[in-house]
C-alpha cells in the first residue's frame, strides 16, 4: 500500500482513506455492507486508491462522488461504477490537466514526499465518467447499512452528503468541516445557508460526522451553529477581513470564505 495514504478504521465498517501528506488532508470514505462496498471520493489521484480499497473489502465497490472538485475525483478513472449529482457530471470527462493541479502540489502545499515517479510537473487526473446520477432522498443499500443521499449545494452545485439513519453517521463531505467552507459566488450564499439548516436539524440524532477535510470525526453539534454564521452572513453581518476577492467570516472552530474565481 502506498505511503501517500494513512488508513483508519474509524468504527466497523467504516475506513477513513486520507491523504495527510498535503495542506488540503483530503478524506476518503470506505464504507463495507454485506453486499458491496461505497467508496466516497476517490481524493487527488497521486496514488492508487483502489488498491487500497479493494484490500479494505472483497466486496464489489461503488464510487460515490460527492462533487466533482479535483481532490475528491483523483482515482475516479480506475473504477468501473461512478454515481454523482447530476449538476456536476459534465466536469468528469473532461480530468483535469496538469496546468490546473501544478499549483497545488508545490513545496508549500506539502507537509510530505510525493510518491516515486509522481511529479508536479507531470500530475494529472484522467477524464472519468458517470454510470448514473444521484437523487435526494434515494437510499443506497449496501446490504446490512442504508446511506440516504442529501442534495447540499453551496460549496458546489452538486455538492451532497450522506447520512446513516439507523447508526447515527453523517457523511459531511466538504459540506461541513471544521475549517475554511469555502463559497464561489455571493448567490450561493443564501443556497449554502439552506443546506446548512438541514444538516443542523439533523444535528440531535447524530452520533458522529466524517468530513472530506481536517479533523474528522466531527462533532454535530458544529452544524447548528454554521447553520447560524450562514444566516449571520446572508443577513449582512460584516466580515472578518477581505483580501482582494477573498473574503472571510470567522468563527469558533470553522470560517467561511468567500472566494471568488475558482474552486478547490
Amino acid at each position: 500500500m502506498s505511503d501517500w495514504f494513512d488508513v483508519r478504521a474509524v468504527e466497523p465498517g467504516i475506513f477513513m482513506i486520507e491523504e495527510p501528506h498535503h495542506v488540503e488532508q483530503v478524506k476518503s470514505y470506505l464504507i463495507a455492507g454485506d453486499e458491496r462496498a461505497i467508496l466516497l471520493d476517490t481524493g487527488m489521484g497521486v496514488a492508487d486508491i483502489r488498491a487500497v480499497a479493494t484490500s479494505l473489502t472483497d466486496k464489489p465497490i461503488l464510487v460515490v462522488n460527492s462533487h466533482a472538485h479535483w481532490d475528491h475525483i483523483g482515482g475516479n478513472h480506475l473504477f468501473d461504477e461512478i454515481l454523482i449529482h447530476p449538476a456536476e457530471a459534465a466536469m468528469l470527462p473532461g480530468g483535469v490537466g496538469n496546468g490546473v493541479l501544478r499549483p497545488w502540489f508545490q513545496p508549500d502545499k506539502l507537509t510530505g514526499p510525493l510518491p516515486d515517479g509522481v511529479t508536479a510537473e507531470t500530475i494529472a487526473i484522467p477524464p472519468s465518467k458517470a454510470t448514473g446520477f444521484l437523487a435526494d432522498g434515494e437510499v443506497l443499500d449496501i446490504g446490512g447499512r442504508e446511506l440516504e443521499v442529501m442534495h447540499c449545494p453551496g460549496h458546489s452545485p452538486g455538492g451532497i452528503v450522506l447520512i446513516d439513519r439507523a447508526q447515527g453517521v453523517l457523511f459531511s463531505t466538504d459540506v461541513a468541516y471544521g475549517g475554511a467552507l469555502y463559497v464561489y459566488a455571493e448567490a450561493d450564499l443564501p443556497i449554502y445557508q439552506q443546506s446548512l439548516a438541514r444538516l443542523a436539524g439533523l444535528a440531535p440524532d447524530l452520533r458522529v460526522a466524517y468530513p472530506c477535510h481536517n479533523e474528522s470525526p466531527m462533532s454535530p453539534d458544529l452544524l447548528p451553529a454554521m447553520a447560524d454564521a450562514l444566516t449571520m452572513i446572508v443577513d449582512g453581518g460584516p466580515p472578518s477581513w477581505i483580501d482582494g476577492d477573498r473574503t472571510g467570516w470567522e468563527f469558533d472552530g470553522f470560517s467561511v470564505e468567500l472566494k471568488l474565481g475558482g474552486d478547490d
